[in-house]
């Protein structure tokens, strides 16, 4: 038996529900509006929303395409890459070039890329209605998309010259005299601060403008900055608030994210942040959001996304582990673009194949369990990797899901689960489940898995 069968199979995309709100009987998740948790997975990859390539302009990406590739490994978010340089270098020689922007290029005078300057001043609106019809399809899919408002790696990361001389908010890229690096320092961090009220003025009034246009769709998040540093914490802070307070007049309000700050940044800064959801780093004391995440304690919806944990890597056994832990894993997936931009690929590389494959896995368990009071446990079973949900009252444990890494046998202590319990393995590898003997609960039992490898097992009170 597979993950094809009636009981597991993925059922035909329903629109997403929300908008979310983080769930009250368990806020290590969020909820809809009929109060029920709804686990967060899925892969998202850079050219999500803005072309990126080689050739100028850049050649299209293939979005029906992308939510197909989605749905089939029943995905359900992703994150609206946002890029801010018009064209920008990771490494020597390879030069990429982006669009579209939310500023018309009007002039009069050429910016530094030789086309004509931005005027932040008004907006282009086929760039908000490539937003809107492509956030409206993702929820038609039942998939929520988090919009990325601004993007911070760039202005620290990228190669001279086009670092801010390729940002709109270059003194010499547009004309309305807005200078992000008053300095000279060839940056631009100070365009992810509220040092400069004429740019905070314009951020402003994009966010509006973003804000107005999705407001009335069901799937949106926001994120406020991809990698901004650590400088960037007001100003992260002011727009978490700023989003709030805006949407807080409108029809809908939608969850506001904070990811991790590349580089130097704090996870409790995350924490202490107003926003609704995070992204970490690694670092999280005796634990690691790598090899061994810490138990989500409900303070935050934690969102941990490979994408600030390891750049591009991660593996199957990290997506079990942080699902057991109550947390909603993402995978920056390299898609059609191998492990890096510039590696053109025909087809999304197989290499990736096993993590994408266990999101979805994890989200089809999800939904199997009463996910509202379902709590990460590192006792109940001896690998320390459970999730289970000790029924009314916290009386008695219903439900057990134990990852068990290496395969083998696990102790899992059925102290509080009275009665026969039915038990079912599953094979991270191959998608199959094995039903096995019922056993009787009332103290620890130890289960052995019955196929080689990474296992999983849940243990239900029948």
């Amino acid at each position: 038996m597979t993950f094809t069968t009636p009981e597991m199979q993925a059922p035909h995309p329903v629109p997403a529900a929300g908008p979310l709100r983080v769930c009250e009987a368990n806020p290590r998740y969020f909820a809809g509006p009929d109060g029920r948790p709804i686990y967060l997975t899925g892969s998202h990859t850079w050219c999500n929303f803005k072309d990126m390539g080689e050739s100028d302009p850049p050649a299209p990406f293939g979005f029906p395409a992308y939510l197909d590739f989605l749905t089939r490994r029943h995905h359900n978010f992703f994150r609206f890459w946002a890029w801010e340089q018009t064209q920008f270098q990771e490494r020597e020689g390879d030069l990429l070039y982006v669009s579209p922007f939310p500023w018309p290029r009007t002039g009069p005078g050429k910016a530094r890329d030789g086309k004509p300057k931005f005027d932040l001043s008004r907006f282009d609106q086929s760039y908000f209605d490539r937003m809107l019809q492509r956030v409206r399809a993702a929820g038609a899919r039942g998939i929520y998309a988090s919009i990325m408002l601004f993007e911070g790696w760039e202005l620290q990361f990228v190669l001279a010259p086009w670092t801010v001389d390729a940002h709109p908010f270059h003194r010499d890229n547009n004309i309305n005299g807005i200078d992000g690096d008053p300095e000279n320092t060839g940056k631009g961090k100070a365009i992810n601060t509220l040092a400069i009220p004429a740019i905070t003025r314009v951020q402003e009034a994009y966010v509006r403008k973003v804000v107005d246009t999705v407001n009335d769709l069901d799937n949106v998040f926001y994120e406020i900055s991809n990698e901004a540093g650590p400088y960037s914490t007001e100003w992260q802070y002011h727009m978490i608030r700023f989003v709030k307070s805006y949407q807080s007049g409108k029809a809908k309000q939608h969850p506001v994210g904070m990811t991790f700050q590349y580089e130097g940044g704090s996870n409790q800064t995350l924490f202490d942040s107003p926003a609704d959801w995070i992204s970490p780093n690694p670092e999280a004391g005796e634990f690691s959001y790598t090899d061994n995440p810490p138990p989500a304690d409900g303070r935050k919806v934690v969102l941990s996304d490979t994408d600030h944990l390891w750049g591009i890597g991660g593996n199957q056994s990290w997506v079990w582990k942080s699902f057991c832990r109550g947390h909603n894993p993402l995978f920056m997936d390299p898609y059609l673009r191998g492990d890096f931009f510039r590696e053109h690929l025909s087809e999304p590389g197989p290499k990736w194949e096993p993590i994408r494959r266990s999101l979805g896995y994890t989200r089809r368990f999800a939904q199997r369990m009463d996910l509202a009071h379902c709590l990460p446990s590192l006792d109940l079973a001896s690998t320390g990797y459970c999730l289970a949900n000790p029924g009314q009252e916290f009386q008695e444990y219903l439900e057990y899901l134990a990852y068990l890494p290496d395969g083998g046998e696990v102790t899992l202590d059925l102290s509080a689960a009275s009665g026969q319990c039915s038990v079912e393995w599953f094979e991270p590898s191959t998608g199959r489940i094995t039903h096995a003997p019922s056993v009787s609960g009332g103290e620890k039992r130890e289960l052995a898995s019955p196929f080689e490898g990474e296992a999983v097992v849940c243990v239900r009170r029948e």
